[in-house]
């Protein structure tokens, strides 16, 4: 089985079902979970939980008692080939400082940094939203978007805005309607301009060169969180390049 631990209740576990039925209709098991929080109160909860790492553990104790329980009949991390994390940077925080929100981030990376072990953790810059800041795709000037600290207390609305499309239906399926043969067509397409995109950019960020890496390690999400860091978020500008975890975890994926 496969565990994805996702931020939000609604727009990952949305995102996902279309990722699922573009990209992985004959996998295995898929266990989804919605934690609710932020990376913070993740890390927090962690750390009351001896801080080793258990993800598992955790999210067993949390869910225990929830009808919505997705643990029933797991009994430990075993369970699990696979475990994969997506949460939000959201250095727009205002109960964490600057200084403590990136080392959280930094020790959550180190200690899920492998699928088959803790866990892998996916980073959207600056949030979820991420998925929807670009022009009609493909968007040659993607590899260029960045938003100040300051502008991401209003990111939903900016990318909403900025967006050239009016809503997600460019990259996720309706639940309500049973999507044709063209319309999965065209989100397989916009997906695969979005993994160009997003890998283009995160090399861009860790190495100055747009264009595909040569290794896929080049832009392993320790390496772009701390370029991020150097190079955008300690600056005197406090920005941070827009980049969404989705389409990063998918050119992993797929050795």
């Amino acid at each position: 089985m496969i565990l994805f631990l996702f931020e939000g209740k609604q727009r990952e576990p949305a995102l996902y079902q279309t990722i699922q039925r573009i990209f992985f209709p004959k996998e295995n098991q898929h266990i989804v979970c919605s934690f609710g929080n932020n990376i913070y109160e993740l890390y927090k909860e962690l750390q009351e939980y001896d801080g080793d790492g258990d993800l598992v553990a955790v999210l067993m104790d949390k869910f225990r008692d929830k009808d919505d329980n997705p643990f029933k009949g797991i009994k430990t991390a075993s369970d699990f080939s696979e475990i994969y994390l997506f949460f939000d940077y959201d250095f727009h925080n205002r109960n964490l400082s600057l200084e403590e929100i990136n080392r959280e981030v930094s020790e959550m990376l180190e200690m899920f940094s492998d699928e088959s072990e803790n866990g892998k953790l996916y980073i959207n810059y600056p949030m979820v939203e991420s998925i929807r800041y670009t022009k009609y795709l493909p968007d040659a000037e993607y590899y260029s978007y960045k938003v100040t600290r300051e502008q991401c207390r209003n990111f939903k609305h900016i990318a909403s805005e900025f967006s050239d499309y009016n809503s997600f239906d460019y990259v996720q399926i309706d639940p309500r309607k049973k999507p044709t043969k063209e319309k999965l067509e065209q989100l397989r397409n916009n997906w695969q301009y979005l993994i160009e995109q997003n890998i283009v950019k995160a090399n861009f960020i860790c190495t100055g060169n747009r264009n595909i890496p040569d290794r896929k390690e080049d832009i392993s999400q320790g390496i772009i969180f701390k370029e991020q860091l150097i190079k955008y978020v300690l600056t005197d500008c406090c920005s941070v390049p827009v980049l969404c975890a989705f389409p990063l975890f998918l050119y992993d994926y797929f050795k």
